[in-house]
C-alpha cells in the first residue's frame, strides 16, 4: 500500500511516490530517463530524449483544443542527495522514503526530492488525465539541473515546438516568478605538504552540526549558519592561542546548499588540550547566541580521537584559515529594482581534503545583474589567489529578464486570482531557474514559473506542503484550460 495513496490529488501523489522509488542524483539520471521513457511508450504518447538524456513526451489536444497554442511543461529530473548523519542510504540504488507528517509530506532522513519530482509527478498526472482540457502538451523533462544545468545547455533548438514554457520548479505557492538569477561557480585549490605530527601532540575531533542548511538562492537570506564559517571562525581563533595543526576539514556537499555540517581533525600539544577545551566551551555559547532566533538546533561538540597520522604543512594551514575567513558568504546586495529581491549574494559551499594532497573549496555567486555575478565571482577569486591557491570559475549560466509583458503571465496571474479569490506575488526569484538557458536556444519563449511550497530543500528537512499541492495542482489545470489560439 502506498504512503500518498489518500491525499490529493491523488493522481500527482502517487506518480510522486513511484518517482520517489527511482534513484536520481545528479548525472547519474539513467534510471529515471528509462522510467520516463517506458511510462511514456506504456501510454503510446510521442517519446524522444536527445543525446545527453533530456526526454520530451507529447500529448496531443483534448477535443475542440486543437487550435489552441502548444505549452510545454518543464521540470528537471535530477535531485540533490543529502542525509543526516548516520542515516544508511545510498542514493544510487535505494528508494526515497516519503511519509506524512501533518500538512506536509517529508522524506526519512534524506532529501525528498520534491524539488523537482512534483514537477514530474505533475507532467505525467497531465499526461495521462482524461479529464483536463488542454490544448497540445509537450512535457520536457531536462537532466543533471542541480549541479551543472548540463542539461539546458545541451539542449538544442527544435527539440520541442512550442512558445509558451511553464516551468514547474519554484516552491513558494502564491507567487508567479517571471525572472531568474544568473550564476557561476568559483573553485579553488590548496596544495599542501604532508608533515609528521609534531611530538607530543594528540587528536582533536570538532564537530559542527544541527544547523539548517538549505537552498543557497532561495533563502541566502535567512540568515542562516554556514558551518564551514562557523568551524573555521573556532579554527582560526584557537590557531592564535595555541600550537594547533590540522589533518582532515570536511564540510559541505552540494554547490547550491548552505553547508550544514562541518568535522575537522586537528591535533594539539596535550599540554594544551585543558586550555584548547577551555576556550571552546567559551566559544560555543558565543556562537549558539549569534545564531539564537534562526538555528535553534546547533550543536558543536569536541573530543579526543586517535592522533592523525599526518598534518599539513603550516603555510599551507595558515593559508586555508585566512582565506576561509576573508571568503565572503551571503547577501551582497538587494536589487534596486524590486523590492525584497536579493540580487547578488555568494555562497561558500564546501571544503573537501581529496587525494593527491589537494584541499579543494567550492563556492558559488548568483546574480540577477551579468556584470554584478562576474565581480562577485572574481571578489571570491581575488581571496583564494592572495592565498595562494588554483582559482577556476565554472561556465556559469545566464539570468531570466523579467517580461512584464508576458501573456503567460497575464492569463496565469487571472487564473489564480479567479480560483484563490486574491491576487498572487508576481515576481522574479534569486534561485537559477534553467528558464534563462531556454531563451538562449528559444529566444521567442513566452515563460513563466510556479509550484507549490516546499521548504529546506537542498537538506534532509525538505518537505513539501499538502494544501499548497493541491492549489499547484488547480492554478495549472485552469492556466491549461485558459491558453489562448494561435
Amino acid at each position: 500500500m502506498k504512503v500518498l495513496e489518500n491525499i490529493e490529488p491523488k493522481a500527482v501523489w502517487n506518480y510522486f511516490e513511484d518517482i520517489c522509488q527511482v534513484p536520481r542524483p545528479s548525472k547519474k539520471e539513467e534510471k529515471i530517463i528509462q522510467f520516463l521513457i517506458d511510462f511514456g511508450k506504456k501510454h503510446n504518447l510521442e517519446t524522444k530524449r536527445d543525446e545527453i538524456g533530456n526526454v520530451l513526451i507529447k500529448k496531443v489536444a483534448t477535443k475542440g483544443k486543437e487550435n489552441i497554442k502548444t505549452v510545454v511543461l518543464q521540470s528537471h529530473i535530477d535531485m540533490v542527495c543529502e542525509k543526516n548523519e548516520g542515516t544508511k542510504h545510498d542514493f544510487d540504488k535505494d528508494p526515497i522514503q516519503p511519509y506524512i507528517d501533518g500538512e506536509w509530506v517529508k522524506a526519512k532522513g534524506t532529501t525528498l526530492g520534491a524539488d523537482d519530482g512534483i514537477g514530474i509527478a505533475a507532467q505525467m498526472a497531465i499526461l495521462t488525465s482524461t479529464t483536463v482540457e488542454h490544448g497540445p502538451i509537450e512535457c520536457l523533462f531536462t537532466v543533471d539541473e542541480e549541479t551543472g544545468l548540463s542539461g539546458a545547455f545541451a539542449l538544442q533548438p527544435g527539440f520541442f515546438d512550442g512558445k509558451v514554457l511553464v516551468n514547474l520548479d519554484s516552491e513558494d505557492e502564491g507567487e508567479l516568478f517571471i525572472g531568474c538569477a544568473g550564476g557561476i561557480d568559483t573553485l579553488a585549490t590548496l596544495y599542501y605538504e604532508e608533515e609528521q605530527v609534531p611530538e607530543g601532540h594528540i587528536g582533536i575531533k570538532v564537530s559542527v552540526t544541527g544547523l539548517n542548511g538549505g537552498h543557497s538562492g532561495d533563502e541566502i537570506d535567512k540568515g542562516l549558519g554556514n558551518s564551514i564559517k562557523i568551524m573555521n571562525r573556532f579554527l582560526w581563533n584557537a590557531g592564535n592561542m595555541f600550537d594547533i595543526r590540522i589533518s582532515d576539514f570536511e564540510a559541505g556537499k552540494a554547490r547550491n546548499a548552505i553547508p550544514r555540517e562541518a568535522f575537522a581533525v586537528i591535533t594539539v600539544h596535550k599540554d594544551e588540550k585543558e586550555g584548547l577545551f577551555d576556550y571552546f566551551n567559551e566559544y560555543v555559547p558565543d556562537i549558539k547566541g549569534e545564531f539564537a532566533i534562526t538555528e535553534t538546533k546547533l550543536e558543536l561538540s569536541i573530543e579526543k580521537v586517535n592522533t592523525p597520522k599526518f598534518v599539513i604543512d603550516e603555510d599551507t594551514q595558515f593559508a586555508l584559515f585566512n582565506s576561509l575567513y576573508a571568503c565572503p558568504h551571503g547577501v551582497y546586495a538587494m536589487s534596486m529594482e524590486m523590492k525584497g529581491l536579493v540580487e547578488t549574494s555568494t555562497n561558500l559551499a564546501s571544503i573537501k581534503f581529496i587525494e593527491d594532497n589537494k584541499i579543494f573549496i567550492t563556492t558559488s555567486q548568483r546574480s540577477s545583474v551579468n556584470s554584478a555575478k562576474h565581480d562577485i565571482s572574481r571578489k571570491v577569486e581575488s581571496v583564494f589567489r592572495l592565498a595562494a591557491a588554483k582559482v577556476e570559475h565554472g561556465e556559469g549560466y545566464p539570468g531570466w529578464k523579467p517580461n512584464t509583458n508576458s501573456e503567460i503571465m497575464t492569463l496565469t496571474e487571472a487564473a489564480y486570482t479567479k480560483l484563490f479569490n486574491k491576487k498572487p506575488l508576481v515576481r522574479a526569484i534569486h534561485a537559477g531557474l534553467e528558464c534563462g538557458l531556454f531563451l538562449e536556444k528559444y529566444p521567442y519563449l513566452d515563460m513563466i514559473s510556479f509550484g507549490p511550497t516546499i521548504k529546506g530543500a537542498h537538506t534532509p528537512e525538505e518537505r513539501i506542503n499538502i494544501e499548497t499541492t493541491i492549489k499547484f495542482w488547480d492554478l495549472l489545470i485552469e492556466v491549461l484550460k485558459n491558453i489562448p489560439a494561435k
